[in-house]
């Protein structure tokens, strides 16, 4: 039995919850993960999966395995890239994970990451805040991009990175396209915004909670013409259709070269929202992750992520 792979299976349908998408995702077929994990449960002597038709969860067992089948995997992702690294040239796999609100920004980092270090593989996923702070936790996740308001809130063990601050904007097609590009409209009120027939996010996503309590304080209630758990959903309907969403800076910019939209930034209330990158508390950080953690704080980068993403007017440039 390789224990390192079983291990990794084990990981795979902890993160995957379903048989089949672990076995998918390790490149395995459904019969020989599950031989695996029979295999892990003979060397350790105990149960470690709760069987029924579908996947259940672990047992307590289960649970101390997977627990140090995670630190296990990291140390041996750390070794291996101690080993493949030469000085300042990190190699290896960097697990991201970001809110859909932050996603642009995201990309825009792993992109300009990787530029920096070719070596450095970066895996973005979408996520949602619980999503991201377990796997933090857990050690699935490498860094992660969301609201650090919620470590305070949770007491989490992580630490924060400020990046940028979120703004809100209300995004509608415009009376009439702008010359090349999206076009920032005067401010309008979230009591105004209310009374427009809404796309809005799903009531789960915390990014919904934050619109709702700005939405609140301007004494409004709304009852949103569609609801979606994708972020660019709420764009494209807008594109597409005769509704307006309340979105944040940063997909407003990714959107911005559709002239026939205008986006108008949210007043009364003044809401803004700290969004930076979470990593484990204390840890020793992979050389994958401490080049990403020095990338985060270069006052170049941090200056293009407010640039797409906050207030969107053009920042003034530091003294030469």
């Amino acid at each position: 039995m390789n224990l390192i792979a079983s291990m990794r299976y084990l990981v795979a349908l902890n993160e995957h919850r379903h048989f089949g998408r672990a076995a998918q995702a390790c490149y395995i077929t459904q019969p020989a993960l599950s031989n695996a994990l029979r295999a892990l449960e003979e060397e350790f002597g105990t149960a470690i999966v709760k069987r029924g038709r579908a996947f259940v969860g672990f047992t307590p067992e289960g649970e101390r395995v997977l627990a140090s089948a995670q630190r296990i995997l990291r140390e041996q992702e750390m070794l291996q890239q101690e080993l493949d690294s030469a000085a300042g040239r990190p190699q290896g796999r960097l697990s991201i994970g970001a809110v859909p609100a932050a996603m642009p920004v995201a990309a825009r980092f792993a992109t300009l990451l990787q530029a920096c270090h070719p070596g450095i593989r970066p895996v973005l996923r979408s996520m949602s805040s619980p999503e991201i702070e377990i796997g933090i936790e857990s050690l699935s996740l490498d860094i992660g991009l969301g609201y650090i308001d919620r470590i305070d809130q949770r007491q989490a063990r992580m630490d924060a990175l400020p990046q940028y601050t979120e703004h809100y904007f209300l995004l509608r097609r415009a009376a009439q396209p702008a010359r090349d590009r999206l076009r920032i409209a005067e401010p309008t009120t979230w009591m105004q915004a209310a009374q427009q027939a809404l796309c809005l996010l799903t009531p789960e996503m915390h990014y919904r909670t934050i619109v709702d309590s700005a939405l609140a304080m301007a004494g409004a209630q709304v009852q949103p013409a569609i609801e979606t758990n994708c972020i660019l959903s709420l764009a494209v309907t807008v594109l597409d259709g005769d509704l307006q969403g309340i979105l944040p800076g940063a997909l407003v910019s990714a959107v911005s070269g559709y002239r026939e939209l205008e986006a108008a930034p949210l007043v009364g209330p003044d809401l803004r929202t700290p969004i930076g990158f979470m990593v484990p508390a204390g840890g020793r950080p992979s050389r994958t992750l401490q080049a990403a953690l020095e990338f985060s704080r270069d006052p170049q980068w941090i200056r293009h992520a407010a640039a797409h993403s906050g207030p969107l007017v053009p920042l003034p440039q530091p003294a030469q």
